[in-house]
């Protein structure tokens, strides 16, 4: 080093290093042995050594080596081995710290202001879950006009400086660090690596005669106290040549007590009576023991009761002490009394005066008095909502609901109560919400027997729709088809009934088309979807008894299962006729889109009403656009119109989505094509009944199967004339009731 340097450069090195920061991760801990071997030691040289700390192999958790060695005849404990030369002065289980000692780096000159001696202070914990304590420590400088800087972290990112000054007539006191002879700064967070050491000003030949060396080192906060003697002397670095103690933070683990009780072999609190604390400083926790009890809580039988009756000073008792596991009780003997004896005297009693005898009586007789106020007003609330409960069971037809269910023997309706709906719904929070449709909301909710259902809360249900309701509850209810979704039950006794059908998990057809992101769907996944639907529609309008026509049919309304089984959903707008019934309606219901044209015009819902809508769906599965789209304009396009429109134009294949677009599909496409544009003719009586429909459906994909497999046309025409396929579904739940939307034409809703 030089005898000189320019002032401005260390003014620029102390300005560099304030300015650079960094992260530098913590080390973890991997799991070790969590009992003491007999043959362990628990001491050093007169420092306790206490698990996870340990001396030999099996005695210690992995990161938390110490070795005992002697040096100058002196047994020392060094962390991690001696070639660290981390000293171990002392451990605290309880704070999650260890005070180590650590090297001063100093600086000495001659009268001339050259440098005589110099040494530079290394730490390094790099692979040992330990770190520097930023608030326990501090990083001081003792000399005048000398700069003690601080390097450390990754590749000396972290860094800190500071500058302490002689100047010519001010006074340095003693106890003061405030720059005059003295200066301390803070320490960076999260240290594991460090390097200390000085440099100086070009005036320092001024000042050598009264202060030779200068030094820098980090140390304890509360252990370093400023002396203005140790300036004017060779001996403050011989007074430490062991090193000054250094608090070092450290953590059992490098997870949180939440992440690391999910693995309790590597788990570090032990003892039974010891809880686990997130480290206030690191990215880790520690233990410790319970209260009322001590000891070391990494260790299996470490935390033991603290006998607080042996220890009046600490526990005060002023009566009889009985000690309790992780406590103790304090009483008075017989005939005396203490509101707290435990930090008041027991004195003798004396008896309870007249007058506190009239005000006891009087206060018990008046809380009784509210008391039984009370009770009459809360049996009253009770009654009033009793007899509400069985007006709005019969109101909705509960009775009549009842009497069905046991004159045909259904067992697969039940009917719930208002508690068992709120229970299941956490009382309708809105995270259970599900979704939100013309006909009412969805809620997801969970039964006692652990099924999960959907819960839908109706729009409300006027009186003399009640007995349409049972009606449907009760055919509803039989219907047991794969691929239509399961009606549990229902819970009238509220102003709204609710339903509660079986959960489908994995969304609906809709979000798997058009929310996807381009994911690749195969053709033959998209006509098992079609096929299967269809089927379910065809059985409510020629199985089921009377006929059901669904009235809003979408890809919304059609959820799907584990491997994309679909189930027809959301019955809020179907209707059932006998066979020469017409449906006529006052108020169209459904969806833009996928309205029947005829149904608009004369309100008649027939079952082809159902097969114009599944013809949209059709179109959405082979074109992946929505029933009302954009397309590059701000005025939104029906599907049905402008695929019938390119179907007439020979212009198919610009419509159609490229996924599905190879030459081995474009014969079955073509066909599900034409079947789309019979589904959408105008006309109802042109349209196929929608069993028509899925005999159609089959076929083309035992055709599709029979082509993408073998690429065999004799077989492929073979199996055009088959009307049948085996198909291997799975059984699944229920999902969200989605965007239901009601839709008034009248209105403009």
């Amino acid at each position: 080093m030089g005898s000189t340097q320019p002032l401005f450069a260390f003014l620029l090195l102390l300005l560099l290093l304030t300015l650079l920061q960094a992260t530098t991760p913590v080390a973890s801990a991997p799991p070790s042995p969590n009992v003491l071997l007999p043959r362990c030691k628990a001491t050093c040289g007169g420092t306790s050594i206490p698990y996870p700390f340990g001396i030999g192999h099996g005695c210690f958790r992995d990161g938390f080596e110490v070795t005992c060695e002697v040096v100058n005849a002196i047994p020392r404990a060094f962390l991690g081995g001696s070639e660290r030369n981390i000293t171990v002065n002392n451990i605290s289980l309880p704070q999650g710290q260890a005070s180590m000692l650590n090297d001063i780096a100093w600086i000495c000159f001659n009268s001339t202001g050259g440098v005589v001696a110099d040494q530079i202070s290394s730490f390094n914990l790099s692979g040992l879950p330990f770190r520097v304590s930023n608030t326990s420590n501090k990083f001081t400088t003792l000399g005048c006009n000398v700069l003690g800087y601080l390097l450390g972290g990754d590749n000396d990112t972290l860094g800190t400086g500071c500058a302490s000054f002689c100047f010519g007539g001010a006074k340095i006191a003693s106890g003061s660090c405030s720059g005059t002879g003295c200066c301390e700064t803070t320490v960076p967070e999260k240290l594991d690596y460090f390097t200390a050491g000085l440099t100086y000003f070009d005036n320092i030949s001024s000042y050598t005669d009264y202060s030779p060396c200068s030094y820098a080192f980090i140390a304890d906060r509360d252990w370093f106290y400023f002396n203005k003697s140790d300036l004017r002397n060779h001996t403050f670095r011989d007074k430490y040549k062991d090193g000054v103690p250094l608090v070092l933070d450290w953590v059992a683990g490098n997870q949180t007590c939440k992440e690391a009780k999910r693995n309790l072999s590597s788990y570090a609190c032990r003892s039974i009576n010891s809880k686990c604390f997130d480290s206030t400083s690191l990215h880790g926790y520690i233990c410790n023991c319970s209260t009322g009890f001590q000891g070391n809580p990494y260790l299996q039988d470490g935390c033991k009761d603290i006998d607080e009756c042996s220890l009046p000073t600490q526990y005060p008792c002023n009566g009889t002490c009985s000690n309790t596991a992780g406590n103790y009780s304090c009483s008075c003997p017989k005939g005396q009394s203490s509101k707290d004896p435990k930090s008041e005297p027991c004195v003798r009693d004396h008896g309870i005066p007249t007058s506190t005898k009239i005000v006891i009586g009087s206060c018990v007789g008046v809380v009784s008095f509210i008391t039984c106020i009370f009770c009459i007003i809360l049996t009253f609330q009770r009654r009033k909502l009793l007899r509400e409960k069985d007006k709005f069971f019969h109101q909705n037809g509960g009775l009549r609901l009842y009497e069905e269910i046991r004159s045909k023997q259904i067992d697969t309706v039940k009917i719930y109560t208002k508690e068992d709906i709120e229970k299941a719904t956490v009382n309708f929070d809105k995270s259970r919400e599900l979704g939100r449709g013309g006909h009412g909301t969805v809620y997801k909710g969970n039964l006692d027997d652990g099924r999960e259902v959907a819960i839908k809360r109706s729009k409300v249900v006027t009186e003399d729709q009640s007995e349409e309701f049972v009606r449907e509850m009760i055919i509803l209810s039989q219907i047991n088809h794969k691929n239509i979704v399961r009606l549990l039950g229902c819970c009238l006794e509220v102003e709204i009934p609710m339903l509660v059908y079986e959960f489908i998990p994995n969304g609906t057809l809709f979000e798997f088309i058009h929310d996807n992101d381009g994911k690749l769907i195969p053709l033959t996944i998209r006509l098992r979807i079609a096929r299967e639907s269809a089927e379910a529609l065809a059985y409510l309008h020629s199985s089921a008894s009377p006929p059901i026509v669904h009235g809003d049919v979408k890809s919304l309304n059609i959820l799907l299962g584990h491997n994309y089984v679909p189930k027809v959903s959301d019955f809020g707008a179907s209707r059932m006729m006998s066979i020469d019934e017409t449906q006529f309606i006052t108020m169209v219901q459904g969806t833009l889109g996928y309205l029947d044209p005829e149904y608009l015009l004369v309100r008649q819902l027939i079952t082809k009403s159902d097969v114009y809508s599944f013809g949209v769906v059709l179109v959405e599965l082979i074109t992946r656009k929505k029933a009302i789209y954009y397309d590059g304009s701000s005025q939104g396009k029906a599907l049905a119109f402008s695929f019938v429109e390119a179907m007439k134009d020979s212009r198919l294949e610009e419509i159609l989505d490229d996924q599905i677009m190879g030459k081995e599909n474009m014969n079955v496409i073509q066909e599900i094509a034409d079947l789309a544009k019979e589904c959408l003719n105008m006309k109802g009586d042109e349209r196929p009944t929608m069993r028509e429909v899925a005999d159609k459906l089959h076929m083309l994909g035992g055709f599709l199967q029979v082509s993408s497999t073998h690429h065999a046309p004799e077989e492929c025409e073979a199996l055009l004339g088959e009307s049948s396929m085996s198909s291997t579904l799975d059984s699944v739940g229920y999902h969200s009731l989605e965007n239901k939307v009601g839709f008034d034409v009248k209105a403009g809703r």
